[in-house]
């Protein structure tokens, strides 16, 4: 049992204005933040051989908070990251004390962590109503497609708040022919009884239908993985994440992908829905053109992994759903954060708005969450810190909130830090395709990654819970999100757009 105090300093960071026009930065709400990840639990030289491990780095952290306690969370990240792919295993950490404390696990998902496969990703986790909480990854054996290879989607379960979990069951296994990818889990939280994963399973047929298996009884048993939607030869999702209404319907947001292995021609957001928990689904609802054009450092050019192929959404306590996503339309050569909504269940949405205070940077890798007052959130890194001096890259890490989704605040969370010195994975500075974000009573928690400046021990994971409140268009330092122009960016630009869509896909293949 390893506990680690998390430090819990109030912060007095200063708050972001950021529109460009040198008006004054609005003043800080209250944070407290604290370090949760510690040194690597893994042995040396598990997890295979091939690329660089870079022991002590932690990415991609997923939260959840118990919605019986607000002070009880949970979160997991991937430990010690490998260059070509996935890592050593997965870490999990509780805190029954708002992050004072935490006790970290190691889920047998990887061979590191007395599992059978190799290595682990893409962690997420989530809450029953009744306390129980569920962990997803990926786990994998080999390069993806090669000979011999293996890979896997798996469920956890833990009963006692995150102190203990359960061996992980398999959702789906597949060798060489096909590689499961991007799986969340998500607990219903109207029925303790129902919990969904939903992943993409990539082809050696160019196929990348969305696959679904769900638990009916709490997490006794898993029902067989089936493909709730495939779009057909030439197409793939990724980035599939089901949310639940609260008269129980799920819709299940994901980005569809048109094209072959050299490139794409098309990409859309999309929801399906259920209303008979997950049993049959919708024909696809467009949700927007996406166009994302991933970011880099401005002055090297040095590519940034980010959540360029992830979109996230959530679902506010009267039933809206907002989804985020990086999109290059409103500035033409970087990425902002868009944010689209829907009022009536995902059966129509709105026309894309732009959320980020300073529209002539770029802003990646946007979390969205949606508290119980209804208060929209949304976290999110940029470069508006940064320099021209080619030895640094210094980046921030924000959180914009709103009451109305149009009339937009925010608050540096953290930064500026040097992101040139993150992890390389597949040439790319890394630290995560996604973060966390939750809601605990009255306020945010942001569970992220950031660098430390330490060599040994490139990246940690962060909590901060931030007492914030949504402003309206009359507060000071609100600002009004920019409307998306129904013009086009023309052809270069979609080129350029369904390269990084092309780019970023290869690059979550492991190799």
């Amino acid at each position: 049992m390893r506990a680690i105090a998390a430090l819990l300093l109030l912060c007095a960071c200063s708050g972001g204005g950021g529109d460009g026009g040198g008006s004054p930065a609005p003043p800080a709400p209250p944070v407290a933040a604290g370090v949760v990840s510690g040194a690597s639990p893994f042995a040396a030289g598990c997890g295979g051989a091939g690329g660089t491990v870079y022991v002590n780095a932690e990415v991609e952290p997923s939260i959840a908070v118990d919605p019986r306690n607000p002070d009880h969370w949970i979160g997991a990240w991937q430990q010690d990251r490998w260059s070509n792919g996935s890592a050593r295993g997965i870490v999990a950490a509780a805190t029954f004390d708002a992050g004072v404390t935490w006790t970290t696990r190691q889920v047998p998902f990887s061979s590191c962590a007395g599992g059978e496969l190799l290595r682990a990703t893409d962690p997420w986790v989530t809450f029953s109503p009744d306390g129980t909480a569920y962990q997803a990854a990926v786990a994998s054996s080999g390069g993806t497609f090669g000979a011999g290879s293996a890979n896997a989607v798996l469920v956890s379960q833990s009963r006692d708040g995150g102190l203990t979990w359960s061996t992980p069951a398999t959702l789906l296994r597949d060798g060489a022919s096909a590689f499961n990818d991007k799986e969340t889990v998500t607990a219903d939280p109207n029925d303790a009884r129902y919990a969904y994963a939903v992943w993409d399973r990539i082809t050696t047929e160019n196929t990348g239908p969305t696959m679904f298996a769900r638990t009916a009884d709490g997490g006794v048993t898993w029902e067989p993985a089936r493909a709730i939607y495939d779009p057909g030869r030439g197409h793939q999702t990724i980035g599939n994440l089901i949310r639940v209404l609260p008269d129980g319907t799920l819709a299940n947001l994901a980005a569809h992908l048109v094209g072959d292995d050299a490139s794409f021609s098309q990409a859309t957001l999309e929801v399906i829905r259920s209303t008979d928990h997950g049993a049959t689904w919708s024909a696809p609802i467009r949700v927007s053109d996406f166009r994302p054009l991933g970011a880099r450092d401005p002055a090297t050019g040095q590519a940034i992994r980010d959540g360029s192929v992830i979109p996230q959404m959530a679902v506010a306590p009267g039933g809206t759903l907002y989804v985020v996503w990086q999109d290059g339309r409103f500035a033409g050569n970087h990425d902002a954060i868009a944010l689209a909504r829907s009022a009536d269940g995902g059966l129509t949405w709105s026309a894309p708005l732009r959320i980020n205070a300073e529209p002539s940077v770029a802003a990646f890798t946007p979390q969205v969450h949606v508290r119980a007052d209804g208060t929209i959130g949304v976290s999110y890194f940029d470069l508006r810190s940064d320099t021209a001096d080619p030895a640094t890259l210094l980046a921030d890490y924000w959180l914009a909130r709103s009451a109305d989704g149009v009339q937009w605040s925010e608050a540096r969370i953290d930064g500026p830090f040097d992101l040139a010195t993150a992890p390389l994975v597949d040439g790319a500075l890394f630290l995560g395709d996604y973060m966390g974000l939750a809601g605990a009573g009255t306020a945010f928690v942001a569970f992220y990654a950031r660098t430390t400046g330490d060599g040994a021990n490139r990246t940690d994971i962060f909590a901060r819970r931030m007492a914030v409140t949504a402003e309206t268009g009359s507060a000071p330092g609100a600002k009004g999100a920019q409307a998306l122009s129904a013009a086009g960016r023309g052809a270069d630009f979609d080129r350029r757009s369904f390269e990084n869509l092309r780019r970023a896909i290869d690059a979550r293949r492991v190799r």
